[in-house]
């Protein structure tokens, strides 16, 4: 009996739907494994598939096209490695989420999900069916407990497999990032580690889909919850695992233990990977953004130079009559700092034309919002037209505060196909902007230094569509507006949660009531990257129509 397995874990990037090229990627990993003498090469949860494909996964064609890639790799990886690779799997007529331990040129053995998660981003319960709870699989002569992402959240599941004969656990996830994710899920596979005393592999998966970006940091532990081995977070790479067999059983040797970023790094990391992959995955190379001088606009920018490079950054100051000097000199300093093209495109002769053609309609009326919007709808126009024109993707620049109230223009500045900063409260904006001016990566592709002035950050807010305005002058004072969501949005509190954290319950209410009537906006917003489990699309779902508000009758 060997004293020795090896395992060459994929801590890789699928993309979903892409069943050839995720096959491609497992068949490399492959044969990475054999070259390395590996007795097991494992990929995450979903890899053939990509995660989340949500209602994807349910179409039959779908089905049996991810069959079809699934039988030709077990054939193409038949001399060699065990290959464990997440799929979904059907069984008559129930669909599961299944771990696929391929081998001798076929399926070999299957793990079905037994928890399915339904929470937050997660919607599993009416996708799949639930499997049974289930034992180890063997490969040569060791028996390898796979409790698939969610199931290793839970005692029961592996439990049963140590029960059943479980030498050590290999746990394969598709877990999305979110800020202190990463502790939590430490302290779950400690305590599986502890409750079952064997050795335990977490495995995850890197790259953006859609509004999430999967984080990495795949790690093991010993029996105890003793780390051995620690990846980076989000970086893709093969990683070879092994464990050795003494008196007390099996024990992983000690390897590479990465040291983990701090959250403001790990934010915008996840930002800079988010509009990364989104734009690599759907095809777009170059981006476009209105520049306003502001410091949202201006981290914007930052990021997507730093995800796709200056050449590939187009900004784009949209000025009228009521943009400062001072607006104009750090839009163009920021894009100056930051290497990227800059257009200037003036909007007071298109307003001055649909002003004219209203004039007759709106004679003898007051003038104030309608005329406001007209030059962020203008300006929303304009860089569509561009967008369409030079094949680049508009980026919409709103923080999580703005989206959260509603202090945006539909079909004027939240026009986009993205939106990097959309789960980011102002009041980190302007300290992630502080941190990007003080700290920079090998994975930024944008250049050192201070890439936002100073007097960017420091400034009033406004949106400068009228003399003198502040964003002060509707919204709360920011520290305070974005307290108040936090506990109202991020942590679904009440308006006496508000009152009894200090705000005026009339100030609170309204917020609230801001909220509410703000859901048609962000049901036909951009998506953006998702750093929170407050973060609005999969993690917050309220009906657009809603005449409820705490406290009061509906």
């Amino acid at each position: 009996m060997s004293d020795r397995f090896r395992m060459m874990l994929g801590q890789l990037n699928p993309t979903v739907g892409d069943l050839a090229g995720n096959a491609q990627q497992a068949r490399a990993a492959w044969e990475a494994g054999r070259d390395a003498g590996a007795d097991l090469v494992a990929l995450p949860e979903m890899f053939i598939t990509g995660y989340n494909a949500q209602d994807l996964w349910l179409r039959k064609a779908f089905q049996l096209d991810v069959a079809r890639h699934v039988e030709e790799l077990a054939l193409a990886c038949a001399e060699g490695p065990a290959l464990a690779i997440g799929s979904p799997w059907v069984e008559g007529a129930q669909l599961y989420n299944a771990y696929l331990i391929l081998k001798g040129g076929r399926i070999a053995s299957q793990v079905l999900k037994h928890h399915l998660p339904n929470e937050t981003v997660f919607d599993e319960v009416r996708i799949f069916d639930a499997g049974p709870l289930g034992g180890p699989y063997s490969v040569g002569n060791s028996r390898v407990g796979s409790p698939i992402c969610e199931d290793a959240w839970h005692e029961d599941v592996t439990e049963t497999l140590a029960e059943t004969g479980a030498e050590f656990l290999l746990v394969p996830n598709g877990s999305p990032y979110d800020r202190g994710k990463f502790d939590v899920r430490m302290s779950h596979m400690v305590s599986r580690v502890v409750e079952t005393g064997l050795p335990l592999v977490y495995l995850n998966m890197v790259g953006g889909q859609d509004d999430q970006v999967f984080d990495g940091g795949s790690f093991a532990l010993n029996p105890g919850g003793a780390l051995a081995v620690q990846l980076p977070v989000f970086d893709a790479q093969l990683a070879q695992v092994d464990l050795e067999r003494g008196p007390e059983g099996w024990r992983v040797v000690e390897g590479e233990k990465a040291t983990r970023p701090s959250a403001w790094e790990q934010d915008y990391r996840v930002m800079v990977t988010g509009l990364r992959d989104y734009c690599r995955k759907t095809g777009f190379g170059k981006v476009l953004l209105g520049l306003s001088g502001g410091v949202d606009s201006a981290i914007v920018a930052a990021i997507a130079v730093d995800a796709l490079g200056a050449e590939n950054v187009r900004c784009v100051m949209l000025p009228s009559e009521y943009t400062s000097e001072h607006s104009l000199e750090d839009a163009e300093a920021v894009a100056t700092a930051l290497g990227c093209r800059y257009d200037y495109v003036p909007i007071s002769g298109p307003r001055a034309a649909v002003t004219e053609t209203l004039a007759p309609h709106f004679e003898g009326l007051e003038a104030g919002l309608a005329e406001e919007n007209i030059q962020s709808r203008l300006r929303g126009l304009l860089l569509m037209a561009m967008s369409n024109k030079f094949g680049e993707m508009l980026l919409t620049t709103g923080n999580k505060s703005e989206v959260a109230v509603g202090y945006a223009t539909i079909y004027g500045d939240m026009a986009g196909g993205y939106n990097p900063i959309k789960d980011l409260y102002k009041t980190r904006v302007f300290e992630t902007c502080r941190w990007r001016n003080a700290n920079h990566r090998d994975w930024m592709q944008g250049p050192e230094g201070e890439v936002m002035p100073v007097r960017v950050i420091d400034k009033p807010p406004s949106a400068e569509l009228r003399a003198d305005q502040k964003d002060s002058d509707s919204l709360p004072d920011y520290p305070d507006l974005d307290a108040m969501l936090e506990i109202l949005v991020d942590r679904a509190g009440s308006i006496e949660d508000c009152v009894a954290a200090g705000f005026d319950r009339e100030v609170a209410s309204r917020v609230e009531h801001l909220i509410y009537i703000s859901e048609y906006k962000r049901f036909q917003s951009a998506p953006g990257a998702r750093l929170t489990t407050g973060a609005f699309w999969l993690d917050r779902r309220y009906p657009i129509v809603n005449r409820w508000r705490d406290g009061k009758a509906g």
